[in-house]
């Protein structure tokens, strides 16, 4: 049995809470009054602090403990959650993030952090606007205790069965405590167990904590923030020591803090002695608690494993279904249909564990905009959509490079300064907008922006230049918009941090085609660009319609599907030019298989077209025989198929003979070449 190591179990937990801390902190900075942002960066990084010195991450406790601190400020009205503070605290996220993930180097930079955060703090002193709240109304009651004159407030608390195995450490905590103000802790005793029943994870010692201080409870609170539901604690004034022992019924959690302005009560603040209600089954607590409980952390390998172990199953699966189809054994025929309906039921819920929102690649690039936005002075709006869409965890894994170019590019390149846009009639504020969409076997992915658009007479002499096309090369806009993609290609006038050395866009190219996906280029002079990524669903298992081209045989995935039929009689002797097929009053461009293959074979008197679709293009695909659908495992080509374009990968028949997978993306786009070609002809 594998034992997780306890540190890789913080780091994991502390990079979803550093996602969260980065997306509140980049809402905050829109919406600086809201509370509830306010509160949930406050508690990510109390619960940073809290488990990085649980695990022994001292550094990161003692640097973010300054920063909670500010935020505890933020979050009581003291001081204001202002653009400054938010740039800071970015910078503070970084540095946390390479105190967890190398926690043995040197690593600088904090100290100039945390000089600026108490700069901004000290600017940031409660203003005048306060001063009102602060001064106490005049009422009958009596007056309040002079600020000099601490009260002393004793708290008692026992933590939860369960605090010991969850990895809360008691001394962790009392040293919170201490922080509030002087302190004085005793331990008590009385429900410790004999030692033959004692079990050595469950806290049997309570602690008593005498403290000086004015009001002790929203700091009291913040220690036992994820711990105070379950466990048992009193908080009383020592001055009403008496009156609290007249009362021995606690109040529960919700009561308020007494007024300064009035006598103060004898009652506990805090936590309940009674254990609290569990929530009746079906009430929206109880759906909560069994949804978290229901979440489990898997390893990635662990996922890649059970794919290629239900691809193999599906093979063999295929194999059964094939002799059984073959044998007149009615039992084997039932076994193998029923095997067929559980190896698919098997493969579509594995792949659905693989499936992930893309939303969750697209919350990155927030930051990025957010530092573009800073480091080239352009006021940027940055919109997205889709995030609902779902794709393959390989995929969302290798799209982030692709994508953070395409950004920069667009933001670099693309958007022009506030003065030019002005000039140009268009808001002072550029746009760049992250979308996602399925479009059949794919998903669509675009990057657009509101800027220049592309200036290809730049980039035609660009290319003629570095000798990447020749002067009397005829190019389509098309052609001449991917050149941006060539290595080593920029059309930037001089080296910056963000561009001129032509890596990214070649980055881009060379990640989409290992992910069988394609690219599509649009710009319009003056309106924007906009740089679609068109990537298949997933690199493991797909529906496929088998198709026959003369001996050989070949799968088509069946999402990209759009309909077959019969190719018409007479259709040979008129289509030398005319490659068209009239479905339903579009013209659909078709491509005869055998010649694209090169098949020698007589062809069947009666050929089937299936009619593919890729983004906006159809094509028909000319075929001898429909054979039918079936479960393809995709199989990667060897480097020395890797420039056979016709093809996306293979997969294993039931027989154990192999069958090519059509690239249908690449296949529509000849189809579509070969209109626009013909529609030119036809023009000249």
């Amino acid at each position: 049995m594998n034992i997780a190591d306890p540190t890789e179990t913080f780091r994991q937990e502390a990079r979803e809470l550093l996602e969260q801390l980065e997306a509140g902190l980049l809402d905050l900075e829109q919406d600086p009054s809201n509370a509830d942002l306010i509160t949930s960066t406050f508690r990510a990084l109390h619960t940073i602090k809290g488990s990085g010195a649980m695990f022994g991450f001292t550094a990161v406790a003692e640097f973010v403990h300054e920063f909670e601190t500010a935020f505890d400020q933020v979050r009581k009205g003291q001081t204001q959650a202002n653009t400054a503070l938010i740039r800071v605290a970015l910078d503070a996220k970084d540095h946390i993030h390479l105190l967890i993930e190398n926690p043995e180097a040197e690593i600088g930079g904090g100290d100039a952090i945390l000089a600026q955060l108490r700069i901004i703090i000290a600017g940031g002193a409660p203003t005048a606007s306060l001063a009102p709240r602060e001064k106490p109304k005049p009422v009958e009651a009596a007056p309040p205790r002079p600020a000099a004159i601490k009260a002393t407030w004793r708290l008692e608390f026992y933590l939860p069965s369960d605090a010991l195995i969850y990895g809360t450490n008691p001394l962790l905590l009392l040293d919170e405590l201490a922080e509030i103000g002087p302190a004085t802790v005793t331990a008590l005793t009385d429900r410790i167990p004999d030692l033959a029943v004692l079990d050595p994870e469950t806290p049997h010692i309570g602690w008593r904590v005498d403290i000086e201080a004015d009001d002790p409870t929203s700091a009291i609170d913040d220690v036992f923030l994820f711990l105070r539901d379950n466990m048992e604690l009193t908080l009383t004034r020592l001055d009403d020591v008496i009156a609290t022992v007249a009362a021995p019924e606690i109040a529960p959690s919700v009561a308020a803090a007494p007024p300064l302005t009035a006598p103060a009560p004898a009652a506990a603040i805090l936590a309940s002695q009674a254990p609290t209600p569990k929530p009746k089954p079906g009430t929206g607590a109880d759906t909560a608690d069994r949804a978290a409980a229901s979440s489990l952390r898997v390893p990635a390998e662990r996922l890649d494993e059970l794919m290629d172990r239900v691809g193999e199953l599906v093979i063999a699966q295929a194999r059964l279904s094939q002799i059984a189809g073959l044998s007149s054994d009615t039992a084997l025929k039932t076994i193998a249909e029923e095997l067929e309906r559980l190896s698919s039921g098997l493969r579509d819920t594995t792949m659905g564990i693989r499936m992930v929102p893309i939303g969750t690649l697209f919350g990155r690039f927030r930051r990025l905009i957010h530092d573009l936005s800073g480091e080239l002075g352009k006021t940027i709006e940055f919109v997205t959509a889709g995030e609902d869409t779902e794709l393959d965890k390989t995929m969302i894994e290798r799209l982030a490079d692709p994508l953070v170019h395409l950004i920069r590019n667009s933001v670099d390149h693309g958007l022009e300064s506030a003065e030019k846009r002005l000039a140009a009639g268009k808001p002072a504020k550029g746009t760049v907008r992250l979308s996602a969409v399925y479009s059949g076997a794919e998903v669509a992915i675009s990057v657009t922006d509101d800027g220049a658009g592309l200036d290809l007479a730049r980039i035609r002499a660009k290319a003629e230049e570095n000798g990447l096309i020749t002067p009397e090369a005829k190019l389509t806009e098309q052609e001449l918009s991917h050149l941006i993609f060539a290595p080593g290609f920029s059309t930037a006038k001089e080296v910056t941090s963000l561009s001129g050395r032509g890596v990214g866009m070649d980055v881009v190219k060379r990640t989409i085609d290992g992910l069988r996906g394609t690219i599509e280029v649009t710009s319009k002079p003056g309106q924007g660009s906009t740089m679609t990524l068109r990537l298949p669903l997933t690199l493991a298992i797909i529906d496929g319609m088998l198709v026959r081209v003369g001996n050989g045989r070949y799968t088509i995935p069946l999402a990209a599907v759009e309909e077959c039929v019969e190719i018409p009689e007479g259709i040979e002797a008129h289509a030398k030019g005319r490659n068209f097929l009239d479905i339903r009053g579009a013209l659909v461009p078709y491509l005869r298989l055998r010649e694209v293959f090169g098949t020698t074979v007589e062809a069947d008197p009666h050929q089937k077209v299936v009619i593919v679709s890729s983004g906006e293009g159809r094509v028909g695909l000319v075929v001898d025989q429909i054979i039918g659908n079936n479960q393809t495992v995709i199989k990667q080509l060897s480097k020395l198929h890797s420039g056979v374009k016709s093809f996306s990968g293979a997969t294993i028949l039931g027989d154990g003979t192999v069958a090519l997978i059509l690239d249908t993306a690449h296949l529509v786009a000849s189809g579509q070449s070969y209109v626009d070609r013909n529609i030119t002809g036809r023009a000249a």
